[in-house]
Parts: structure tokens; sequence; C-alpha cells
């Protein structure tokens, strides 16, 4: 069995577990290993049938009166006392911050291993499998052995292409009741603050940021019109945030928020390996910048060596003339 460990909201799916889900089932392909997904939480059952769609075969429904809503202590846990009575092959979970911590804290009270953001999985039949790994924030990366007899992994955030299986199943409930003390409820999610709405920073199909280049703050009211003519949103560098110019939400980096956007334009941007390993899932990145050296020109699909200040308006009024506006 492999068993994939569903990461939600109130029981809305994230993106992430959609990943995990994809990456799980063609790693169970590979091996031959029957499917599984387990959900933890009651508001968590109505995705059954979307976990159907990526292939799960059999779906685990973890009740408890603990499991309220996240915990990572409690989560940690139901996933800990389930491979203790079920000793799945594998266990998986997608590289975000909930899913790392969650096979961390499974890990430790299982005292085993446990290898976070995977980008390629080397199984070999003597039960040692080389795992090659993101560390450094993605300027490294690592060749790892794992030993154990149940394989806790997660696969870096945005390193799969979420993709439906080709035929669909129809997953069995499997309900699952973890014995969870109370205290493990020490730290839960109590109440949430939504700060934005619509699309945010970490689900926008178009960013675009803008660095110390920029100068100013309402030198980002151009950007923010481009993005908006574009149903984008603005994203920034750290030297921004640093200066005060944007909020920290704004942030894209290894400090910020990581997009995977389908076009993101850096403006004035050098491209420092922390800004560059939030940026660097996006599937086009065009650079805009006077510096032809920079980090970010380099490394860009595509680039633009002029003041964006001047570039910036002209896209602008082009996007306009094309759009009538």
């Amino acid at each position: 069995m492999l068993l994939v460990v569903i990461e939600h909201d109130r029981g809305a799916l994230a993106a992430s577990s959609e990943e995990a889900m994809t990456a799980g089932r063609q790693l169970a392909d590979r091996l031959g290993l029957a499917l599984h997904a387990m959900t933890i939480g009651a508001d968590a059952d109505g995705l059954l049938d979307a976990l159907g769609e990526y292939g799960a075969i059999a779906v685990h429904q973890a009740h408890a009166e603990v499991l309220t809503d996240y915990g990572p202590e409690a989560w940690g846990e139901t996933v800990a006392q389930f491979v203790r009575s079920e000793q799945p092959a594998i266990v998986v979970a997608c590289g975000t911050d909930r899913g790392n911590e969650v096979l961390a804290q499974a890990a430790a009270r299982l005292d085993m291993p446990m290898v976070a953001n995977v980008v390629e999985v080397i199984p070999a039949t003597d039960g040692t499998w080389e795992l090659v790994r993101v560390r450094w924030g993605g300027s490294l990366l690592e060749r790892a052995s794992l030993v154990a007899s149940t394989k806790l992994i997660t696969f870096v955030h945005h390193g799969v292409i979420a993709e439906p299986a080709a035929a669909a199943a129809v997953p069995r409930i499997e309900p699952c009741a973890p014995n969870l003390d109370a205290t493990l409820a020490r730290t839960v999610v109590r109440d949430r603050v939504e700060r934005v709405a619509g699309v945010v920073l970490a689900n926008a199909r178009l960013v675009v940021g803008g660095g110390r280049g920029v100068g100013s703050p309402e030198g980002f009211a151009p950007l923010q019109e481009l993005a908006g003519l574009l149903g984008g949103v603005v994203g920034c560098s750290r030297a921004v945030t640093n200066a005060g110019w944007r909020p920290h939400t704004d942030q894209v980096g290894q400090t910020g928020t990581r997009i995977a956007a389908d076009l993101y334009m850096a403006c004035g941007i050098s491209g420092a390996i922390q800004h560059w390993v939030g940026a660097m899932a996006s599937k086009t990145i065009l650079a805009i910048n006077i510096d032809p050296e920079a980090n970010m020109v380099t490394k860009a699909d595509y680039a633009v060596i002029g003041d964006l200040h001047q570039v910036v308006p002209a896209i602008t009024a082009e996007v306009r003339k094309r759009k009538g506006a």
C-alpha cells in the first residue's frame, strides 16, 4: 500500500494534495502498489469522489474528537498510529509547510527517518532507496539513501504537475478512529483572518513582480495597473518589503510566498537566490532590467533590457490597445 496524506482546509482540497496524489499514483504504479489516501477530520469526508478521480482505491477517513481543525501534533499522531497498525510500504505528502510538518511529526513518533522535498525516487530491490531532494532553498540537489520499513516522503511543492488518473476509481471508505489524547489539541487552528479576497499570490496565474529598481512605493502603481489589466497580482522582492514599500504578504521568495504562475514578470529585480527559489516554479519568466548580467535576466526565459519605467507603461498601452480599452 502507498498512502497519500491529504491536505485540506475545512474540507476544501488543497491543490498541493492533487500534486501529492499524482506523485503517489505514479510511484505506486511503478512499484505495483495499491494507492490509498487518508483524510483527517470529519469535514474532509466529502473529498471521496475527488480522490477517486486521482486514482485512490480506498480512502481512510480519520475521525476523533480533537480533529476539529488542522493541528500538527494530532495529525502526526494519526498518521503514526495508522503506520503502526497497517504498515504501508510508503507514506507520501506534498512538501508544503503543512505536509512536511505532519510527516515530520509522524516520523518522530515512529522513530523513523523521513525525507522531505523529493524530486526523484530510485527504488532498489535490497530495500535501500536512493532519493534526490531539493536542499538549500533549491540551490542544491542532494542524493540521499533511505532505509526504513515504511518510507515517509514528501515531494517538493510545484515539482509535479497535478493530473487526474486516466480512469477514475470508486474508492471504498475505510473508517479510521485514532486514539488521540486531548493534549494533542494544544497546537490546533482556532480561527482565521481573511486578509485578501479573490486571486492571491500563491495561486495567481500571472504575477508582476517589482524589486528595488521600482524606486519607491509609488513606483508600483504602473505594475499594479498592468497586473489588473491581465487579471494578475503584484509581487515583490525581499528588498522591497525590507524597505517598507510593500507588505510581507506580497513577497515572492524563500521566506515569502513560492509561486507557480503561468507568467512571472520580474521588473527591476536582481534575482538573488532567495527570490529565485520562490519564483522558479513559474512556467515562463520574463525579466525587465537595465542590467543584462543580473541573475534574474540570465535565468529568465525571456528578457527585456531596458528601464522598467518605460517598458511597463509601453506593455500596458499595448495591452489596452489590443483589448480596445
